[in-house]
């Protein structure tokens, strides 16, 4: 396994208690043992990032001061615990002053009262759904974006005071409620992250392919990104720089991780790979790291084709086995200037669910399958078996020759996430689901995957175009809708699901 070249930001989460101030002198404990409660979500969420735990608001004036220190404190997600009664206006200040994304935490701490036993205080200490239409209400009428996380706290224990058994860790609704917490906190991890992430845009647009142009300025401002914008100078450059030990060294990661192909027997354009072209492809590989490393680059989408016989264009040549090295290093590199492209990617990678470059290649109809690929590059990482490394006489489309990347994604559950831009110029996440299935592919040098969807290919490309996408998208493994979703809502980005 690579590491990846940057780590990733840990999640800062903002966590905070409410309650009924009135109560704390008519009920004993029930103030202490709420709290409690508020500290064993803390320690659960201080598994999954870096945890600011304000503790009990009860009042406005506690509110304010909540919101403040949780502003001090820059967090990206605000989880606010409803573990008994409490106003709406004792919690409303805290959002008002503080904008970032508020998760309210509807989390019983047993799944069923002792009937015979409980007393109003009792009682209490598990009534934390009675003030969430409350909340809910209000934070509507204010204008401020919420979502609700509904089920069991999950405790391994009862508490001394409690009458009733509270051991829910294992209950499929304790179970639900931490997995749905965690995709939260995995998406203020990759808003988090993206923040702080240079994408490199190397080159322009493959000309007239008019979904690939996009506005840098909106893709800063609606993912936080910077976008550096480079000159194929600046790859030259460090071409020049490249030594002969760093050759080598990345000849050896391409026997590593990359299989030599021999001549397709379908493509006549498709060969084995020369020497000359292997070595020109890892030198151009370690001019893509320097370059990636000089400029600080946690992404990086590409076009060149140069005129016909110049040094450009048989520099771009040989940039697709260098790219896939660097985007299983974490550097996710989109081909054809497709910069939305390659923030999906980043967004998967970011996930540790791979985020291949993809466009639809073709339908199998007997499979009833859509094969899914491009000529690279390819994330190494979730290939099935060792890519295959091809020399290619010509780059379809393209200018030059060079040596290419076939290979699939391994079989199981797979997520597609396209970005594309909508007429008022807002970005927009089109998500699907599906299972990578073993069968042929073409041998001609690309990367192709047969998807199999929970629909005929056919309704599954009807409801896919009339969302108006991009035509590339990332391929991810594992099946991550729901947490891409969550990343669209902490984006406040529009989404749709296929």
């Amino acid at each position: 396994m690579i590491k990846l070249v940057k780590p990733i930001k840990k999640a800062k989460i903002g966590l905070y208690t409410v309650g009924l101030k009135a109560y704390w002198n008519q009920f004993e404990g029930l103030k202490e043992r709420i709290i409690e409660y508020g500290k064993f979500i803390e320690s659960r969420l201080c598994d999954l990032g870096e945890v600011y735990n304000f503790g009990l608001v009860d009042d406005e004036i506690t509110a304010r001061c909540a919101g403040e220190w949780f502003n001090s404190k820059n967090v990206d997600i605000v989880f606010c615990h409803s573990a008994t009664y409490c106003t709406s206006s004792s919690m409303l200040p805290v959002h008002q002053i503080c904008k970032a994304p508020l998760i309210i935490l509807n989390l019983q701490p047993t799944a069923r009262m002792n009937y015979e036993k409980t007393s109003t205080g009792e009682w209490l200490a598990h009534c934390g759904a009675c003030p969430v239409p409350e909340f809910a209400n209000t934070l509507n009428r204010s204008g401020i974006r919420y979502r609700i996380v509904n089920g069991l706290l999950g405790m391994d224990k009862t508490p001394e005071i409690s009458v009733t058994d509270e051991n829910t860790s294992q209950r499929k609704e304790a179970l639900r409620a931490w997995k749905e917490i965690g995709e939260w906190i995995q998406a203020a991890t990759v808003k988090r992250t993206l923040q702080y992430s240079r994408f490199g845009f190397l080159g322009n647009n493959y000309s007239g392919m008019l979904d690939m142009y996009s506005d840098f300025t909106m893709a800063q401002a609606q993912f936080g990104i910077h976008v550096e914008i480079l000159e194929m100078d600046d790859l030259n450059r460090c071409l020049d720089k490249v030594t002969s030990d760093e050759i080598e060294e990345k000849m050896m990661q391409v026997n590593e991780f990359f299989q030599i192909s021999g001549d397709s027997p379908s493509d006549p354009i498709a060969r084995k790979p020369s020497d000359e072209q292997l070595e020109w492809s890892c030198k151009v590989a370690a001019a893509q790291e320097r370059l990636v490393k000089e400029y600080d680059l946690d992404a990086l989408a590409y076009y060149y084709h140069g005129y016909e016989g110049s040094f450009y264009e048989k520099l771009q040549s040989g940039f697709i086995v260098g790219h896939s090295i660097l985007t299983a290093e974490g550097v996710p590199c989109a081909g054809e200037g497709d910069l939305k492209t390659a923030i999906a990617m980043k967004i998967c990678d970011i996930l540790g669910k791979g985020g291949s470059f993809s466009e639809i290649v073709a339908v199998d109809y007997d499979l009833e399958t859509i094969i899914m690929g491009h000529d690279g590059p390819f994330h190494i990482l979730i290939s099935d078996g060792k890519p295959i490394l091809r020399g290619m006489g010509l780059y379809h489309g393209k200018k030059g020759s060079g040596v290419s990347v076939e290979a699939k994604v391994i079989s199981g559950a797979v997520t597609t996430l396209g970005i594309t831009q909508t007429v008022d110029r807002k970005m927009k996440m089109i998500i699907s689901e599906g299972e990578a299935i073993k069968a042929p592919i073409l041998m001609i040098g690309n990367t192709q995957t047969h998807i199999k969807f929970n629909c005929h290919p056919d309704e599954y490309m009807n409801r896919w175009f009339i969302e108006a996408p991009t035509h590339h998208f990332a391929l991810s493994v594992g099946h991550n809708a729901s947490i891409f979703e969550k990343i669209a809502y902490m984006l406040d980005l529009d989404k749709v699901i296929i």
